[in-house]
């Protein structure tokens, strides 16, 4: 791929906004435009928390997307630019409402018979012993939302009820099924899978901490699996990728219970880009360096 056609490139980062996952984004965001300098693009930050932020976009032939959560992840900003006719990095308006929107995109997965966990829409009449009998130990989670934001593991109602609670406010939640084993996951870019990551936490479970605070989360690239269920593994991400109609890059979760099953937790359809993000580390096992990487999303996006 030539990553020379940037340069000299008109290239918007949009990062920051004003989800949650702010700070997260402009780490990100930072990160991205960075590595498009060094690559030879002519750029410019534009956080989308900012009035008028959209008119910059003008003079730009390509806006990398560096926002994580509602207003950038959720088909939002993607509709708007293709209004404006701007050619965008990662998917588009439907796949990326769909992947956002954690019991549609479970309903669709489970239409094709995708393997993920059953789950409950909760709200506050709730009936929480209800929910408990039907699922079990479960993860309360926002319906759209990422990093592990506003997250919970319960195991009775009463906690259930506590954690609605204390997470209604980043928006409608969802209880799933909980799965007790280990998390995988893998990274697409482009027609390629990249190798697994296998992450494990002394946290409860994989939360913001662990996710971008802590130095103790542990990696695991090669994941430990042998080369059939690693084959497999990839076949299922590129199925529940390309369900969605998801297009240039992404990555997508999943739990392994004790029989071996792989489960789908989501699908991020704009990953982190921050030191502790687990793309970079996939490419890396690919020989591909983080400008390589963020200058292979700019281009297949550009040929989209």
């Amino acid at each position: 791929m030539n990553l020379g056609r940037l340069v000299d490139l008109p290239v918007t980062v949009l990062l920051g906004g004003t989800s949650p996952e702010r700070e997260v984004s402009l780490e990100s965001g930072a990160a991205v435009a960075s590595a498009l300098e060094t690559l030879g693009a002519r750029v410019t930050h534009v956080d989308t928390a900012e009035p008028d932020w959209w008119q910059p976009l003008l003079d730009s032939e390509l806006v990398f997307i560096a926002l994580h959560g509602a207003g950038g992840e959720d088909g939002t900003v993607q509709g708007m630019l293709e209004t404006l006719g701007l050619p965008f990095t990662g998917s588009g308006v439907l796949a990326s409402a769909l992947a956002m929107d954690k019991p549609r995109c479970k309903q669709l997965w489970r239409g094709l018979g995708l393997p993920t966990q059953p789950f409950v829409g909760l709200e506050e009449g709730s009936d929480w012993g209800a929910v408990m009998d039907e699922l079990g130990a479960a993860f309360v989670k926002p319906a759209s939302g990422g990093s592990s934001i506003g997250t919970r593991g319960v195991e009775t109602a009463a906690e259930l009820e506590a954690a609605w609670r204390d997470c209604h406010q980043y928006g409608p939640l969802i209880a799933e099924r909980l799965v007790r084993g280990p998390e995988y996951t893998v990274a697409v870019l482009g027609e390629q899978v990249l190798p697994a990551i296998r992450v494990e936490t002394d946290n409860a479970f994989y939360d913001y901490e662990a996710k971008y605070l802590s130095d103790s989360t542990r990696y695991l690239c090669p994941c430990g699996l042998e080369a059939e269920e690693e084959a497999a593994l990839a076949e299922l991400a590129r199925a529940a990728f390309d369900s969605l109609d998801c297009r240039v890059w992404g990555r997508v979760d999943f739990m392994r219970d004790s029989d071996g099953v792989f489960y789908l937790l989501e699908v991020n359809t704009v990953p982190g880009m921050t030191s502790h993000s687990l793309v970079p580390m996939a490419a890396a096992a690919r020989d591909l360096d983080f400008n390589q990487l963020v200058g292979r999303i700019a281009c297949l996006s550009l040929e989209a």
